[in-house]
């Protein structure tokens, strides 16, 4: 399906985040995502800020990414999402309700929800969403109070049953990236491997090629 703007579903979801580093900022890492070759950037602020801030910084980030032609999620506020004139949102477990949103955002945006288990999975893949984001898969090291890894079981079973594509998230790196493919999902989302590296854009180029390789193979069986 093709979304407003001619944005396709992405698969490289690139997660900005100046809480686990503090030499990039939400801008930097989208300017690296896009060099390195991701399908779409997620605007993640868990500090404390004013709804204007938010909209000013989502916007600076999708004039960027309407440039390179690649999508920006802004996780959590479809309100915010709105006003930047994103691609879509991103809700947490605790954050709107999926028909809410949508009746926000309209029959174009992009709207993704996030799971920790195959019974949260289930709860809300039968509502106005275009894809989950499942994790964490191997853990996480971005949040304060994290969910229990899921594994590659649970995964699997998620993308197996799931009606809408999967988004794997939860110390994705490129080494783990076929694994989680292997494990049917559609796509993956990547935090500290990039925002934590010396060299962001390099790997977002690196997940960029584990990810095409991954496909690749999975379409060939």
């Amino acid at each position: 399906m093709t979304y407003m703007r001619g944005v396709s579903l992405p698969r490289l979801h690139i997660l900005t985040d100046e809480t686990v580093q503090s030499r990039w900022s939400h801008l930097d890492i989208a300017r690296y995502a896009a060099a390195g070759g991701a399908d779409a950037v997620q605007y993640r602020e868990k500090r404390p800020r004013t709804t204007r801030e938010l909209v000013e910084t989502a916007r600076a980030i999708r004039e960027l990414c309407e440039a390179r032609g690649i999508a920006l999620i802004v996780d959590d506020r479809a309100d915010v999402a709105l006003a930047a004139g994103a691609h879509g949102v991103h809700l947490g477990r605790d954050d709107l309700d999926s028909d809410t949103a949508r009746r926000i955002l309209g029959p174009g945006a992009l709207i993704g929800r996030t799971a920790n288990s195959y019974e949260e999975a289930a709860a809300v893949w039968g509502g106005p969403i275009d894809y989950l984001g499942v994790g964490p898969v191997f853990g996480t090291s971005t949040k304060a109070n994290p969910a229990p890894a899921l594994g590659l079981e649970a995964l699997a079973r998620i993308c197996r049953d799931a009606p809408v594509p999967v988004i794997a998230i939860g110390s994705i790196t490129p080494e783990r990236i076929p694994e989680v493919i292997a494990a049917g999902a559609h796509g993956v989302a990547v935090v500290s491997a990039v925002v934590c590296a010396d060299d962001p854009a390099e790997a977002v180029r690196a997940c960029r090629r584990a990810l095409d390789a991954a496909l690749a193979e999975r379409s060939a069986r």
